[in-house]
This record gives structure tokens, C-alpha cells and sequence, in this order.
């Protein structure tokens, strides 16, 4: 097994994050849903990966992701163990109207998708991976995922309904 220098740690490391870093960062923030959770979820799972740098063979992407996926399941898991927190009023939705605000109807409506479901939605359409690939990466079965993706994209396109016009159309020009 070859001997690594901090220098070598460090430099070799320091490289990836910087070609990598800005796409690890938008994979985060579909799966946390917001910016700090996104920075604070990429923190971690980059301080996990720079811990066994000299371990990880080969590309190094798929490993930071697979802890961001893992980091985010867990997270989610042990969030669901704390109690709720009520609040009096909900807050305003924004009316659906052009793109801007279809845009920030999907994200709130992403946010409020089980861990699992946002995973499997970001693995298989923001980073366009297979079944199989999606199902390799999160430790479950391909019909694991295939009902996960289909329960989430019923729950967007409940949540919103302009979606559905807009999801047809995309498949249409595919």
C-alpha cells in the first residue's frame, strides 16, 4: 500500500473539491432542500471523504455522493425522532404563474418529500442515473426505487398542479 504525504492529502484533495465542488453542492441542495443544510450536509460528507482520501480508488465523486445520500437519510431519521414543532399560521404559498414561481412551488414541494423519495428523484433526474444505478447507490432494490419515484412524482404533481402540464410537455420533447 503506498505511503501519502499531507502534501499530497492535502493537494490531491484540495483539487477535487474545487473541479467538483459547485456540482457536489447542487446534488446537496436537492437533497436537503435549502442552502446551509446543502453546505453543512457537503461539509460533512467531505470532511468523511477527506479522512479516507488515501483509500478511495479511482473517481472520488461517487463516493462523496453516496455519503450525502446515506448523511441525508440518516439525518432524516433521527430528525424523526424529535417532537414537532406547531405553528400558528402557515405560511403564504406563492400563486403559480411564470416559470419563477413554478420553480419555487417544486422546490417547497421537494422539501416537504420524505428523504428517500428526494434521494431517488435526484439520483434518477438531476443526476439522470438508471434504476439499477440508483438502486446500487442507495442499498435497495430496483422496484424499491421504481415506487418511490412514482409515489414522489404523485405527491409533486398533487402539490403542484401545474407540473403535470408541464412534466407532459417535457416528455413529449424528449
Amino acid at each position: 500500500m503506498r505511503r501519502w504525504t499531507v502534501a499530497e492529502v492535502d493537494g490531491e484533495f484540495t483539487a477535487f473539491v474545487n473541479e467538483r465542488g459547485a456540482a457536489l453542492l447542487r446534488v446537496a441542495y436537492a437533497l436537503a432542500g435549502s442552502q446551509h443544510a446543502a453546505e453543512d450536509l457537503l461539509q460533512n460528507a467531505l470532511a468523511k471523504a477527506y479522512v479516507r482520501w488515501p483509500r478511495i480508488h479511482g473517481d472520488a465523486e461517487p463516493y462523496v455522493k453516496r455519503i450525502l445520500y446515506h448523511d441525508q437519510v440518516s439525518g432524516w431519521r433521527r430528525r424523526a425522532r424529535r417532537a414537532e414543532v406547531p405553528v400558528a399560521e402557515l405560511p403564504e404559498r406563492p400563486a403559480a404563474g411564470d416559470d419563477s414561481d413554478l420553480r419555487l412551488l417544486v422546490r417547497d414541494a421537494l422539501r416537504t418529500l420524505p428523504p428517500r423519495q428526494r434521494a431517488v428523484l435526484t439520483l434518477r433526474y438531476l443526476e439522470d442515473l438508471s434504476v439499477e444505478q440508483t438502486a446500487a447507490l442507495l442499498g435497495c432494490r430496483p422496484g424499491t426505487v421504481a415506487s418511490q419515484s412514482t409515489k414522489a412524482l404523485a405527491r409533486l404533481r398533487k402539490l403542484v398542479p401545474g407540473l403535470d402540464g408541464l412534466t407532459n410537455r417535457t416528455e413529449v420533447t424528449r
